[in-house]
């Protein structure tokens, strides 16, 4: 059960955190009609009988400097409490809330339903960070998200449809809970693929400052309306060229440390940063289109990574934009890759229709389009059902249609 306290003034914003919480998360509240501030931490633990609150949230009406004075103060003193602030934020302001230990800003208007999601968000975190201070050994530094990444030594198979299509499936089992890389620096489509004109890119996402807090590196990326996070590729080549491979890896660490899913949408061929995050992966989607040239590059890109000892644990072989008519058959690409292909995604014009507008097919899906099933049973073998953990198992057969 969690503690949800509110330090705010305005009854409005209480009634709503009120509808968030009663009845839909496990947790009471106690709410502070004030627009003071407690001395200390521990002045508002008396006040509430000693309880330590999970979520703490200074709402609406509350001064901006004495709520980033308090949220230092509490962020140094009690880590395991996660602190939300409600005000009209520009990206400044956003920045010097994360810097004090303000893990989301949210709107003083925002609904009952979003603001549900963020305190759920922070209410998960306040636990792990408590489990974390209460071990009698170091934090482990290992990912607590599960990093997926696409691969395939070609161009132009579809490597970011399918990456963006599994951050919109994704999204929606985890809402706010899943980030896309785009990790081919130099040409990458990610912010193309999903109709965003970021305003930050991976470029800021690997500064100083970034690197130093993952609240920092937050503000760099951009919010997708299907309910998930992206980090775009540079805006240059030549911006491209500053990125090292050390960089790639420690962010993609960081992004695991606050999402359950990483999804990387790689460069073509085994490049160093490609390595970087095939290194970190916990799952690879193989991607391999129906031609000679493409099987045979992908077979030996594998046998590298074999022999490098770099291949992840749980693997997903996916043949797209497969035609039954082009002289290759799947056995064809089984024997050759000495792997069984998991899902097959026929040619569809829905599909490149969808990618063209920049609106992922998963986000608004065609009834009967047998590529659009594909790409779900893509999502289903890396969602967190039961269903699909049984599915990463095991390898069906699959027939081109």
């Amino acid at each position: 059960m969690s503690l949800f306290v509110l330090l705010s003034p305005d009854t409005d914003f209480a009634l709503r955190m009120g509808t968030a919480v009663e009845g839909h998360l496990p947790g009471s509240i106690s709410t502070f009609a004030t627009d003071e501030l407690p001395g200390q931490p521990e002045d508002l633990f008396a006040a509430l009988g000693g309880a330590l609150p999970d979520v703490l949230v200074l709402g609406p009406g509350v001064a901006l400097e004495g709520a980033l004075r308090f949220a230092t103060v509490m962020d140094i003193s009690f880590p395991s409490v996660t602190i939300l602030l409600a005000a009209e934020a520009d990206a400044e302001l956003t920045l010097q809330a994360m810097r004090a230990g303000v893990r989301d800003v949210v709107s003083p208007g925002i609904d009952p339903e979003q603001l549900r999601v963020v305190l759920q968000r922070g209410a998960q975190a306040s636990e792990s960070r408590g489990r974390s201070t209460a071990a009698a050994e170091p934090a482990s530094t290992a990912p607590r998200g599960r990093i997926i990444g696409v691969f395939s030594p070609k161009g132009g198979v579809g490597k970011t449809t399918l990456a963006t299509n599994i951050a919109v499936g994704l999204g929606k089992a985890a809402p706010l809970r899943v980030v896309v890389v785009d990790l081919d620096l130099q040409f990458g489509d990610v912010a193309s693929g999903l109709d965003l004109e970021p305003e930050h890119t991976l470029t800021d996402a690997v500064t100083p400052a970034a690197a130093r807090d993952s609240l920092v590196l937050k503000a760099f990326l951009t919010l997708h309306a299907g309910g998930f996070y992206a980090l775009c590729a540079p805006r240059t080549p030549a911006e491209a060229d500053s990125v090292s491979p050390e960089q790639v890896a420690h962010l993609i660490g960081q992004l695991a440390e606050q999402f359950d899913y990483v999804v990387l949408d790689t460069a073509p061929g085994l490049g160093e940063c490609t390595l970087a995050g095939l290194e970190a992966c916990t799952d690879a989607v193989w991607v391999t289109g129906m031609d000679v040239p493409g099987v045979r590059g992908l077979r030996s890109s594998l046998e590298v990574l074999a022999h490098l000892g770099l291949m992840p644990e749980s693997r997903h072989l996916v043949l797209n934009m497969a035609d039954p008519n082009v002289g290759l058959s799947v056995k064809d690409i089984e024997v050759t890759l000495g792997l069984p292909v998991d899902v097959s995604v026929p040619r569809s014009r829905a599909v490149a229709y969808s990618t063209n507008r920049g609106i992922p097919v998963l986000q608004a899906p065609r009834r009967g389009d047998k590529a659009t099933a594909a790409l779900g049973h893509v999502v289903e073998r890396l969602s967190p059902s039961d269903k699909s953990r049984a599915a990463r198992r095991s390898h069906r057969r699959v027939v081109v249609s």
